[in-house]
C-alpha cells in the first residue's frame, strides 16, 4: 500500500504551486480530483500542466453558479483534503473558507496556498512569480553586474511552495491519525519564498555583498575555456580547491592564493582559457575535483546520466503524442511513488461518500510531527536544511556533527537559517564506541538523514541495513549528487554543478554567458523533497508498522525544480530565456526603475496592457504583449516611469487594473510592513551572536501550531542534554567524552575540553 492510498483530495488550485502539492501526494496514490472553472486552469496551455496534474481526474465546475458550488461542496464532504489557492476573501465569499468547511467537516484538512500572503495590500494581486520575487527581496538577492533586480527565469518560489505544501498537508494528515481531527493548513507564496530564497541577518553584523553573475568566489565559480564553452568549478571545500591547484601545477602557489580571491580569480580565468572545456573536465575529474559543464536543459533531460538514474518517463497523449517528463523526485523502498497517467478529463466529479461528521472527544494540540525524533547527519545545505524544515513541522531534530564540524558551519546568515530549530550533538563516528552509541540512539529514533558520498555510510557501519537491524521502524533518507546508480553515482557534487549541467545557468543567461543562480536551487529543492518524503514514509509506517529507505539526489531536483520547463513533446513551445541582468520576459512583464526604487509590472492580457498604456499616457503599439523586454516599447515605459515616485505610481496603476508591486531590496524586505503583517519575518536572539532576523517558518497550522523554534546551535551545544534524553547515564557520558566519542560546546563557538566536570553531565 502506498503512503497516501485511500486519501481523497479535492484540488481547486491552478498554475504551479497548488497543483504541484497535490501532484506529489497523488504520486503516492492519493486520489486527486482537480476542479477547474469553465475556461480551464490558467496554465492549461503550458506544457507543465501535463506534469503538475498527472495522476488526476479533471472535472469542470462553475463555482459562480449555485449548481456548480453545490457539486463542489458535495465533493468536499467526501474528501480528506480540500486544496485552494484563491486570494484572501474569495473563499469566504463562496463559503469555502477554512472556518466554514472544518466546522462542517471536522476531519477535513483545509489547505490554502494563496500566491502571496494572507492579508494586506499585495495579497490580492493576480499570481505572478516576478511580483512575488520582487515583494520578498528575492529579485535583489540574485547576483548581477549592475545594481538592478533580476527576473528569475525559473519559478523557484512557486516550486518551493508546492513541495512544502505537500509536506504540510501530509503532516496534517499524519497528525489526524492521532487526533481524528482535520485543520486549516496555510502554505502561502511567502512560505515558498522563505523556503527557497530565505532572508536572514545577524543584526550586529553588516549585510553580505551582492554576488556577481559568474560567482564571486574563485573556488566556486563559472569559467570559460578556449573553445568558448563554460564549466563550473565546484571546489567549495579547501581539500577540493587544493586538488584543483594540483591539476594546474600550482601546488606551490596555493597557500599564497587561497585567501587572495581577486588574484586567484584572475589567474584561474587566464589558465582555463588555454584549453578546451572537455580537456579541463577530464583532467579535473581525474583528480576528484568537483566540476560540471554548462549545458542546456534539453540536453540534460535527454542525457544518458538522467536515463541511468531512471528519471525520464514517457506517456502517450492523444494530441501531443509521446510526452516525456521527469520521474518522481525520491525513491521510497517500500511504498514507492509512481506516475500512472496524464491528467484525465471526466464529465463530473466522483460521488465520494461523505465523511463522518462527529469529532472525537479529545482534540490534541501537539505539533504535527511532535514526538518524531530525527538524527540528522546532513551537512552544507541540502541535508542540514531538511532538518530545519522537519523541525518547523514539530520534529525533534538532532544535528550530529564530527569534531571537524559541518564544513558549511559559520556565523553567517545562511548557516544560521539552514540549521535553525535543531539541537546539536557532537559525535566522532570514527572514535571507539561512537558507532555503537549512534546505533543505540537509532534504536529509538524515527528518522536518520545523511548526505554522504555513495559508500560512506557502509564504511561507517550506519547504512540502512545496519539501522534496520536495530530498528525495523527506522526511516533512513540518504542524499547524494547524482543518484545511487550509473557511472556518476560516486562522484562528489554541489548545487551549482547541477545548475550548470541541468540547464539552469544557461536558461538564466539566455543567449549570453551563463549565470550562477544565487539561490541554491537544487539544495533547497532537495531539503523540501526530503521533508515531504519523510512525512510520506511516516504516514506509510503508521499503516504498515515498518520503516523504509528513501533515496534522492541533487540530480532529481535539477529536474523537479524545472518540472514545467522539462516536459517534452514534438512541437512543444520554447521556454522563456533570461539574459544579462534580465529584468523580465517582455516589455509589459518586467521590472522598472522609479525615482525612489523599483516596481514590477506583470500584464498578461490585452486589457491589462491597454490599462497600463492609458495610466502612463504611453503608446504601447498594436501588440504590446509581444514587445520584447529591451526594445522600443520598454524604453518608452522606462522613460515614463523613471521620474515618478513609487508609492503614488503603484496606487494609480493598481486603480487602473494593472498588476504591479514594489521590488524590495534585501534590507527593505527585512523591515517591510506588509511582510511583517503576514508573519514572514521572525526576530530572535542567538546566545552568542545577539539579535537575529530570519524568515519565520514554512507552513502554518491552525489547530496544532509549532511554537518556540530553537536558535541555531553551536557545535556540540546540546550533547549532554541529548544523551540524557536518550537515557544515557552520567557516568557513561563522562566515559564517552573522555574517549573522544562525543564532545560538547565551549560556549564560544568551539569545542570544550574533555572531560566536562561531573556536574555538567
Amino acid at each position: 500500500m502506498s503512503a497516501y492510498k485511500g486519501v481523497r483530495i479535492a484540488d481547486f488550485s491552478q498554475g504551479v504551486a497548488g497543483p504541484m502539492a497535490a501532484m506529489l501526494l497523488g504520486d503516492f496514490e492519493a486520489e486527486v480530483v482537480k476542479v477547474e472553472p469553465p475556461g480551464g486552469d490558467r496554465w492549461r496551455d503550458h506544457p507543465g500542466y501535463l506534469a503538475f496534474n498527472r495522476n488526476k481526474q479533471v472535472a469542470t465546475l462553475d463555482l459562480e453558479t449555485p449548481a456548480g458550488l453545490a457539486q463542489a461542496k458535495a465533493l468536499i464532504a467526501g474528501a480528506d483534503v480540500a486544496l485552494f489557492d484563491h486570494a484572501p476573501g474569495r473563499l469566504e465569499a463562496l463559503g469555502l473558507d477554512a472556518a466554514t468547511l472544518t466546522a462542517a467537516h471536522p476531519a477535513l484538512v483545509h489547505a490554502w496556498m494563496p500566491p502571496y500572503g494572507t492579508s494586506g495590500a499585495w495579497s490580492g494581486l493576480p499570481a505572478h512569480h516576478s511580483l512575488l520575487g520582487g515583494l520578498t527581496g528575492a529579485a535583489f538577492r540574485q547576483g548581477a553586474n549592475a545594481d538592478v533586480p533580476i527576473h528569475l527565469i525559473i519559478p523557484v518560489l512557486w516550486y518551493a511552495q508546492g513541495v512544502m505544501g505537500s509536506a504540510a498537508i501530509g503532516a496534517a494528515l499524519l497528525e489526524r491519525t492521532r487526533s481524528g481531527r482535520g485543520q486549516a493548513v496555510t502554505v502561502s507564496g511567502l512560505h515558498g519564498a522563505a523556503e527557497a530564497s530565505g532572508a536572514a541577518r545577524a543584526l550586529l553584523q553588516p549585510p553580505l555583498p551582492r554576488g556577481t553573475p559568474p560567482g564571486a568566489n574563485p573556488r566556486y565559480r563559472l569559467y570559460q575555456c578556449a573553445d568558448g564553452e563554460w564549466f563550473f568549478l565546484g571546489t567549495l571545500f579547501t581539500n577540493f580547491y587544493r586538488k584543483a591547484f594540483e591539476v594546474l601545477g600550482l601546488e606551490d602557489a596555493f597557500d599564497a592564493l587561497e585567501m587572495d580571491m581577486l588574484a586567484a580569480r584572475d589567474l584561474l580565468e587566464g589558465i582555463f582559457l588555454t584549453r578546451t572545456r572537455d580537456e579541463w573536465l577530464e583532467a579535473l575529474r581525474a583528480n576528484d575535483v568537483p566540476c560540471g559543464p554548462v549545458r542546456r536543459r534539453e540536453t540534460w533531460f535527454a542525457s544518458e546520466t538522467v536515463a541511468e538514474a531512471g528519471m525520464r518517463l514517457t506517456f502517450p497523449h492523444a494530441r501531443h503524442g509521446a510526452v516525456a517528463m521527469p520521474a518522481p523526485p525520491a525513491r521510497l523502498s517500500e511504498t514507492p511513488a509512481s506516475i500512472r497517467g496524464l491528467p484525465e478529463a471526466v464529465e463530473a466529479p466522483p460521488q465520494w461518500p461523505a465523511k463522518p461528521a462527529s469529532p472525537p472527544a479529545a482534540a490534541p494540540t501537539a505539533a504535527p510531527l511532535a514526538g518524531v525524533k530525527v538524527l540528522n547527519l546532513g551537512t552544507v545545505i541540502a541535508g542540514a536544511f531538511a532538518g530545519a524544515l522537519l523541525s518547523d513541522l514539530g520534529a525533534d531534530v538532532i544535528k550530529v556533527e564530527p569534531p571537524e564540524a559541518d564544513p558549511f558551519r559559520s556565523d553567517g546568515p545562511g548557516f544560521l537559517m539552514y540549521n535553525r530549530g535543531s539541537r546539536a550533538l557532537g559525535l566522532n563516528l570514527r572514535a571507539p564506541g561512537a558507532r555503537e552509541l549512534f546505533l543505540e540512539m537509532a534504536r529509538t529514533a524515527d528518522v536518520v538523514i545523511d548526505n554522504y558520498r555513495l559508500g560512506v555510510r557502509a564504511k561507517l557501519g550506519i547504512d540502512y541495513e545496519a539501522l534496520r537491524a536495530v530498528n525495523p521502524r527506522i526511516i533512513s533518507c540518504s542524499i547524494n549528487a547524482y543518484g545511487d546508480q550509473g557511472q556518476r553515482a560516486a562522484l562528489p557534487g554541489f548545487d551549482p554543478l547541477l545548475q550548470a549541467e541541468g540547464g539552469m545557468q544557461a536558461a538564466q543567461g539566455g543567449e549570453g554567458d551563463p549565470i550562477l543562480l544565487t539561490i541554491p536551487m537544487n539544495d533547497v529543492a532537495t531539503a523540501s523533497v526530503v521533508t515531504s518524503s519523510v512525512v510520506a514514509a511516516l504516514h506509510a509506517r503508521g499503516r504498515t508498522g515498518v520503516g523504509q529507505e528513501i533515496k534522492t539526489s541533487l540530480l532529481a531536483q535539477s529536474l523537479l525544480f524545472q518540472l514545467g520547463e522539462m516536459v517534452t513533446y514534438d512541437g512543444r513551445p520554447p521556454n522563456d530565456l533570461g539574459g544579462e541582468d534580465c529584468l523580465g520576459v517582455r516589455a509589459t512583464h518586467r521590472y522598472y526603475a522609479c525615482a525612489d526604487g523599483w516596481i514590477g509590472i506583470a500584464c498578461d492580457t490585452d486589457a491589462e496592457a491597454h490599462a497600463l498604456g492609458q495610466a502612463l499616457d504611453v503608446d504601447l503599439g498594436p501588440a504590446p504583449l509581444l514587445a520584447p523586454r529591451d526594445g522600443e516599447v520598454a524604453e518608452r515605459l522606462e522613460a515614463a516611469l523613471a521620474g515618478r515616485e513609487r508609492g503614488p505610481l503603484l496606487q494609480s496603476l493598481l486603480a487602473a487594473g494593472v498588476p504591479a508591486a514594489p521590488v524590495l531590496r534585501s534590507a527593505e524586505a527585512l523591515q517591510d510592513p506588509w511582510l511583517l503583517e503576514n508573519g514572514f519575518l521572525d526576530a530572535w536572539e542567538h546566545a552568542r551572536l545577539g539579535p537575529m532576523i530570519t524568515v519565520r517558518g514554512y507552513a502554518d497550522f491552525a489547530r496544532t501550531p509549532v511554537l518556540g523554534r530553537r536558535p541555531t546551535p553551536d557545535i556540540g551545544e546540546h550533547t549532554v542534554e541529548v544523551l540524557r534524553d536518550w537515557g544515557i547515564e552520567p557516568a557513561r557520558i563522562q566515559a564517552l567524552l573522555q574517549a573522544g566519542a562525543v564532545f560538547a560546546s565551549d560556549g564560544l563557538g568551539g569545542i570544550a575540553p574533555a572531560p566536562l566536570p561531573a556536574s555538567a553531565t
